[in-house]
């Protein structure tokens, strides 16, 4: 842990990583939020599915384009537009009267405009730290995430069933603003410009490191997605269970990453630990009882920010400098997907099998992340001993006054 200490204290990574989180937290929030604001106004779930579909849609279209505009028109002036946008849709929802087509094209906006603040934040790491920090930084970034997931949805709910809907979106949008102005006015934004990248867009994605990371990313999340949606079957809306459980299942995750964030990366990393998250899910899938749940989702847990942290090392350190962030949006894109795809399978395998149902998809999306790196380590990046940052441009990058 000392070694997070020294990490911390340089220049600059405590300060980013609050600043990201701040703005990242709403992704905890808005989802939930949107949900039950939507079904309150509408008096249908359905209604409000369609609307998290068209918001979620949004975000995957736009995660690696607007990443790719960060090298071609700067990282500041892309994040103050999107943000802007943005938090004009996510008001909007809010506060309008809305029909359901409504609410679906505004949701959607506020997809498309989502702050590449994650792709941004990964960018700039590299240019923060030594090489041998890089590797805990990732780890760190990725445990920390955590409490976006944690807490998000526990301050959504007391918000939105003690206030109100309109204020639980409004808590958000706030926070977007407050969160993404803060990161926006950090020097670092201001000394590291991402160049432009000479190849065309989607290219970086046949890079065999980073098509992996978007794999066993989107499985990984899919499978966390059933997980979710499986402990709230199992516990009902009524009760705290479902909120302790996957409190807990996060707190394996911080755990993870925080312990074993110092473990050099060689080629079988990302499957030894996608295989900590299957057995754990596998395990939890045999008995839908609180302690066992507890116990197994932590074990499962303990797997996944560590994967987490090794996707993003390996992307790094197999891309140009100028490819960074568009390489990021592409397993942002994934992670999406697969938690919508995760979501949507376990509902369906929750009416028609009950909520044992929704592990058996984990398990299964589980498996098949821990098999993709298994057959695909020949292309996995080795790094014990290495430098895990980008590759560098092979022309000056001029760097731009703070």
């Amino acid at each position: 842990m000392g070694s997070y200490t020294d990490l911390l204290r340089t220049s600059g990574v405590a300060r980013i990583i609050a600043a990201q989180l701040t703005a990242r937290f709403p992704s905890g929030m808005l989802s939930l939020a949107f949900l039950l604001h939507v079904e309150q106004q509408t008096g249908s779930y359905g209604a409000a599915g369609l609307v998290l579909a068209s918001t979620s849609i949004g975000q995957a279209v736009a995660g690696p384009l607007t990443s790719r505009l960060m090298g071609r028109l700067g990282m500041r002036p892309v994040l103050i537009a999107t943000l802007a946008v943005c938090v004009t849709a996510v008001v909007a929802i809010a506060l309008l009267p809305l029909t359901v087509p409504l609410y679906m094209t505004v949701g959607l906006v506020a997809g498309l405009a989502n702050p590449p603040v994650q792709p941004a934040v990964r960018t700039i790491y590299p240019k923060m730290v030594n090489s041998r920090q890089l590797t805990p930084l990732f780890s760190l970034d990725a445990s920390a995430q955590e409490i976006i997931w944690v807490v998000g949805p526990v301050v959504t709910t007391f918000v939105a069933t003690q206030i109100g809907t309109v204020w639980a979106i409004l808590l958000a949008a706030a926070l977007m603003v407050a969160g993404g102005v803060w990161f926006i006015s950090s020097p670092e934004l201001g000394r590291v410009r991402i160049p432009r990248s000479k190849r065309r867009f989607g290219v970086v994605l046949a890079r065999p490191a980073v098509l992996l990371a978007t794999i066993v990313g989107f499985l990984l999340i899919g499978a966390t997605a059933a997980i979710e949606a499986g402990v709230v079957a199992v516990f009902g809306h009524g009760g705290a269970e479902a909120g302790i459980v996957l409190a807990i299942f996060a707190g394996g995750s911080l755990a993870g990453g925080l312990f074993l964030g110092h473990v050099p990366i060689g080629p079988w990393s990302t499957a030894r630990r996608m295989f900590i998250v299957f057995a754990g899910t596998a395990l939890a899938a045999g008995l839908m009882d609180f302690w066992w749940l507890s116990i197994t989702l932590f074990i499962a847990g303990l797997g996944i920010a560590p994967a987490l942290a090794v996707l993003f090392a390996i992307v790094s350190a197999s891309v140009k400098f100028s490819d960074t962030a568009e390489a990021y949006g592409w397993v942002g894109t994934g992670q999406l997907i697969g938690a919508a795809l995760g979501s949507a399978l376990a509902g369906f395998l929750i009416d028609s099998s009950g909520p044992q149902g929704a592990f058996w998809a984990a398990t299964v999306l589980a498996f098949l992340g821990l098999i993709v790196p298994v057959i695909g380590r020949r292309w996995h990046p080795d790094l014990r001993g290495r430098d895990a940052s980008p590759i560098p441009d092979t022309e000056p990058v001029p760097m731009q006054p703070s």
